[in-house]
């Protein structure tokens, strides 16, 4: 019996991450994968609604990892010049009904990574920045899961 052959899947090389007001879990995501795959991989991030801001408890626990997201700027699905994505990320259920939508008129898979909003922890200020905290490990884990890091050459 001739064994089956393993499929592995075909490179991505876009990815949208897409959550509800882009100034949290969006960002964290989209800059994680610029950091370990941003020269293989075109990265960008949107929100469904207009956020005002980056969270600034994201900035925080995101510096504690050496990624600087300081600089983002919320955008939304409107904002987007180029709708060529091989992957769309959603972290919010929000956003995984927008990026369905967005099958209809281009050829993308999506991939729902349900995501906790850290903002709806109350509490003291070191509760506030561990449960952001648990967001971003909980991100990274799924995406050294999902585009797993190589050694070698960038070709």
């Amino acid at each position: 019996m001739a064994a089956t052959p393993v499929l592995t899947p075909l490179p991505v090389t876009s990815v949208l991450f897409a959550c509800t007001y882009n100034m949290i879990r969006s960002p964290m995501a989209a800059a994680m994968m610029r950091h370990y795959h941003g020269a293989r991989v075109y990265v960008d991030s949107v929100g469904v609604r207009d956020g005002d801001e980056v969270d600034p408890f994201a900035v925080a626990v995101m510096e504690e990892i050496g990624i600087d997201i300081s600089r983002h700027r919320c955008r939304t699905f409107e904002d987007l010049e180029d709708t060529n994505f091989d992957l769309i990320v959603s972290l919010s259920p929000e956003a995984q009904h927008r990026a369905i939508e967005m099958t209809r008129t281009m050829a993308c898979d999506v991939e729902f990574w349900n995501t906790f909003d850290p903002t709806l922890v109350d509490g003291t200020r070191d509760a506030m920045l561990e449960a952001y905290r648990t967001v971003r490990d909980g991100l990274l884990a799924k995406m050294k899961q999902r585009f797993p890091l190589t050694r070698g050459p960038t070709v």
